[in-house]
Parts: structure tokens; C-alpha cells; sequence
């Protein structure tokens, strides 16, 4: 029975969700070979090979990665989630001022590493550790009230300063920290009080940097011209079935291509490679890669890999359900929550249910600091899974006393 055991010690934690993670993984490869031909063709920026061989190090240094999460007790990752994310906001600082532009992106959101040609997103650490941070907080103060200028500088603070860091040059994740944030708050039982308190303030810090944005130069160079531009052409597309109006249809350019594609792939699809719009959608191989998986794969296709999305969300939640210690459950939970928004954003966009945003496809979309921070967040998630198991045999109830939570976070 031993020899059993250590056999699949391999694939630490739960054997369905490493399953999953390894099937979207390994069909993440085929549209990404096709669709990186835009950025060869139409950027002009490397080989098609090439971008499939970075894309397969970033599949295999996850894997590995999220592998060797496992051998950390997730409480410590918590303990240390302050200090790491205090690093992050000190290069969300760094990167307002010497942030890169990469692949044909037109925001400076990349930052990168001096002597090495590796660039990297500091946001995408930052918004996973905040919310990492906010889960462990939440614990250890579960069973007491807290006073209101504790919740404006370790909970408030935090939020609204990654936000405001991150929002010149990603307003998508920007409002996606905000949104995710006050969910974490919600299943953190943080007192109704403090949420509405959130709520508001979280409006104002919108309204104040849409206004220093817009009607001063205190915030140079950022794309708030853009999003509106963006939302503009959503409602306008939403309203009138016109589209031979020319400033529209080229605003509306990226949104009409991946609609095409879609239509395109019909039920079964034109088969792996063979998308006829790959080189005309922009960001095909990124942000609009859903669209070139349903032309090529087509309805049965994409609702093969809805599937598999859709569990891994549920037994992300059936981990969470299972898991004893509070931190532990909050802690899975909120980042399944991350993991299924911007799924669902990604998808939302290619199917112009709302308006265009740079999110990517969790696992599938080229391009590395997305695709690490969501194998980080996996195997965060298997690192508690496999600890149930070990909760259940230590005899640690569902009800846990004061000094068990504050030990365990």
C-alpha cells in the first residue's frame, strides 16, 4: 500500500484538479502555435516556433512551479504575503516610470529585470498577493472587532493603493482587484458596516483618478481615454444594428474579427491550425485567443473546454467546502474567485458581452506572468487539498476555537 502512496505523490493534492490543470495545459499548446503566426506576420516579432517554445517553458517552469508549492505549508505563504506584497507595490512604483511596452501591446505595464531579456508584469503578483494578504488578515482577526482606523490602513489601504498603482496602465485588473477584493471581504465575514464603507470608498478613489486622469497632468500617460473609448464603442455597437458607419467599425475592429471567427468555426470548427482570422484579429494569440479555439474547434470544442474550466471551479470549491481551517477555505476560495473572473472576462469579450479588456485565458493565452500567477494560484490550491487529509487525522473539527485560527494564520 505504501509502494500506492508514494506512486502518485507526484501529483500532490486533489487528483481531479491536477487532471484538469494538465489537459487545459496541454491543449493550451495547439492554439497557441496557430495563433502566434499574427505575431510573426503582423507584428513582426519572432518565429512561430519560437513563440510555441517559450510557450511550452512557461507550460513545463508552471508545472514545476506549481509542483513545488507543495512542498510549503500554505500558512507560511501567508505569513509571508505582507513582505512579498510590499516588494510588489515597490515595483508597481518602479514600473510607472520605467515600465516596457512588449508583442505590440500599447500599455507600459511590463517590467524588466536588469541584464536579462526577461520583462515581466508586476501587477499580476501584486493582485495575487493582496489577495493572499487580505485572507490571512481576515483570519487572524475573525473573532474580533476591529477598530475603523484598523480597517482603513491593513484592509482599505492596501486595496485602494495597488488599485490606484495599477489602474494608469491596466484598468481592467484595476477593477478586477477592487471587485475581487470586496468578494474576499464578503466570504471573509468582514463586518456589512466596513463592506458599504468599501463600496463608497472605492467610488470615490475611481471618481478622483478619472478626474486627476482627465482634467489635470498629474497622471501622465495613462489610458483612461482608451477604456472610454472602449465603453463608448460597446454601447454604441449595443444600440444601433448600423455598423456601415466607418469610425465605428474601425473602433469596433478587434470585436467584429472575433465574431467573425466565432461564426466562422460554426459546430465542429476548421480544425487545429486551418483559423482563417488569426492574422486579422489583433491579440489573437493572448486576449482573443478564445475566439480563434471556437473557429478551429468549433461549438463542441469550446463546450469541451467550458467543461473543463467548469470543474476545475467546482472542485475548487469542493476543496474549499472540505478544508477544516478557515484560512484554508477562505484561502481557496479566493483565489478559485480570481481564477473564474477572469475566465469569465476573457470569454465576455470574445463574445462582445462586454466591452474589450486585456485579460487573458487562464492556462491557454501566450505570454508568461499571467500564466505563472495562475499556476501559483493552482498550486496553492492542491497545497491545501493536501492537507485535509492531514486536518481530518490531527482531529481539528469544522468549529475552530480563537487560538487554532490565530495559530493556523
Amino acid at each position: 500500500m505504501q509502494d500506492t502512496d508514494n506512486k502518485f505523490e507526484l501529483l500532490k493534492g486533489d487528483k481531479v484538479l491536477w487532471s484538469v490543470i494538465l489537459l487545459i495545459s496541454f491543449f493550451s499548446v495547439f492554439p497557441v502555435y496557430s495563433a502566434s503566426s499574427n505575431l510573426e506576420y503582423i507584428v513582426n516579432n519572432g518565429t512561430t516556433t519560437t513563440h510555441l517554445m517559450k510557450h511550452m517553458f512557461f507550460v513545463i517552469l508552471g508545472l514545476a512551479i506549481m509542483r513545488s508549492i507543495g512542498f510549503v505549508k500554505y500558512e507560511h505563504i501567508g505569513k509571508l504575503s505582507s513582505i512579498f506584497l510590499a516588494i510588489m507595490i515597490l515595483l508597481l512604483c518602479l514600473t510607472m516610470f520605467t515600465g516596457q511596452k512588449i508583442d505590440g501591446a500599447s500599455a507600459s505595464r511590463w517590467l524588466k529585470i536588469p541584464g536579462t531579456p526577461i520583462s515581466f508584469q508586476p501587477s499580476s503578483f501584486a493582485y495575487l498577493l493582496l489577495v493572499i494578504y487580505l485572507c490571512r488578515y481576515l483570519t487572524k482577526k475573525i473573532k474580533r472587532e476591529r477598530l475603523p482606523i484598523e480597517n482603513i490602513f491593513y484592509i482599505f489601504g492596501p486595496v485602494l493603493l495597488v488599485f490606484g498603482l495599477v489602474a494608469k496602465d491596466n484598468g481592467s485588473t484595476a477593477l478586477m482587484i477592487l471587485l475581487v477584493s470586496l468578494i474576499v471581504m464578503v466570504i471573509g465575514q468582514l463586518n456589512r458596516k466596513y463592506i458599504f464603507g468599501f463600496v463608497g470608498l472605492s467610488s470615490v478613489a475611481i471618481g478622483l483618478f478619472m478626474f486627476l486622469a482627465l482634467k489635470t497632468d498629474l497622471i501622465g500617460s495613462n489610458r483612461v481615454h482608451t477604456w472610454m473609448s472602449r465603453v463608448e464603442t460597446f454601447t454604441n455597437t449595443k444600440k444601433t444594428t448600423d455598423v456601415d458607419d466607418e469610425v465605428l467599425k474601425a473602433k469596433n475592429y478587434q470585436v467584429m474579427q472575433a465574431k467573425a471567427a466565432i461564426v466562422h468555426g460554426g459546430i465542429t470548427g476548421m480544425g487545429p491550425g486551418k483559423s482563417a482570422l488569426k492574422q486579422m484579429l489583433p491579440q489573437s494569440a493572448s486576449d482573443f485567443i478564445f475566439a480563434i479555439i471556437v473557429e478551429e474547434y468549433g461549438f463542441f470544442g469550446a463546450v469541451f473546454l467550458i467543461t473543463l474550466y467548469l470543474i476545475m471551479i467546482i472542485r475548487i470549491i469542493m476543496i474549499a467546502s472540505k478544508m477544516p481551517a478557515f484560512f484554508g477555505s477562505l484561502l481557496v476560495l479566493s483565489l478559485g474567485v480570481m481564477i473564474f473572473v477572469q475566465l469569465a472576462v476573457n470569454i465576455a469579450v470574445a463574445v462582445n458581452l462586454i466591452p474589450v479588456t486585456g485579460q487573458p485565458l487562464p492556462l491557454i493565452s501566450y505570454g508568461g506572468t499571467s500564466m505563472l500567477v495562475t499556476y501559483i494560484q493552482l498550486g496553492i490550491i492542491l497545497n491545501v487539498s493536501s492537507r485535509i487529509q492531514v486536518y481530518d487525522e490531527e482531529g481539528m473539527g469544522k468549529t475552530q476555537n480563537i487560538e487554532e485560527i490565530n495559530d493556523i494564520a
